[in-house]
């Protein structure tokens, strides 16, 4: 298995450094507020998760109060890195992202400054994302037949697919798919595989409004060799993905 995820590492790498060259570096945060690259509007300090808690009021609605959503279709985002909520926000705001639910998320959007969004992602980024369940029905026909979705999905997600040219996904959103707040990757574990599925097929078009492309072009390089079949079982994967608690062993989970 080492040099397939080797492989894997060495592919997502180097897209990850094509998007961080055409991205706007942002400094790492400190213990101290530091000012960063601003998010268009005016500089931003680096979030205020007591201050965001305050501004999350009305995001709870669709996403939940700690941010694990139960609303079909609103993703959850509990534990996610505070920068890619930002920037997220940011896109709503700006009417670049206009997929999926951006007409619900604009609004609320549009109201917020550029330090609001570093807050209510601080908020965010502090809460415990939730776990989902696996699908585990088996793939009726084709290559896979007998395997389950989430085998398939697995296998994927772990180790790509060098043949194609697909890097592991846990190569940038790490093994437990919790995000990397560097680059702004977000975390995936527990994700509503409905949620994870349609944004995987936006990814595939390969088609977007952004201004700023280079993350959308990542992950249009990465998506569009995928059947509808592997997108389910990702979705399926990473809906049953979780991060084990500190000092969890095989044996207590047995228990």
């Amino acid at each position: 298995m080492r040099p397939v995820h080797a492989l894997a590492g060495v592919a997502c790498l180097a897209l990850a450094a094509a998007a961080w060259a055409q991205s706007t570096p942002v400094a790492a945060p400190d213990n101290a507020p530091v000012q960063t690259a601003p998010l268009v509007e005016k500089p931003a300090t680096w979030g205020d998760a007591q201050a965001g808690q305050a501004k999350a009021g009305a995001c709870a609605a669709c996403h939940g109060l700690d941010g694990n959503a139960m609303q079909q279709n609103a993703p959850r985002i509990a534990g996610m890195p505070e920068r890619y909520l930002a920037e997220q926000l940011h896109l709503f705001k700006s009417g670049q992202r206009t997929g999926g639910l951006a007409a619900i998320m604009a609004p609320f959007a549009g109201i917020l400054s550029a330090q609001d969004m570093r807050d209510v992602g601080a908020w965010y980024a502090t809460q415990k994302a939730g776990t989902g369940v696996a699908d585990d029905t088996a793939i009726a026909e084709g290559p896979n037949q007998g395997l389950k979705f989430y085998q398939v999905g697995e296998r994927l997600f772990r180790s790509g697919d060098p043949a194609r040219g697909l890097p592991a996904c846990m190569a940038c959103h790490g093994p437990s798919g919790a995000g990397n707040p560097g680059p702004a990757y977000p975390a995936l574990h527990g994700q509503d595989s409905a949620y994870v599925t349609r944004r995987l097929e936006e990814y595939r078009t390969g088609t977007t409004t952004y201004t700023a492309p280079a993350h959308f072009k990542l992950m249009a390089a990465v998506s569009k060799s995928l059947s509808d079949e592997e997108i389910r079982s990702l979705a399926s994967y990473v809906q049953g993905l979780h991060t084990r608690a500190p000092g969890t062993t095989k044996e207590s989970i047995a228990r």
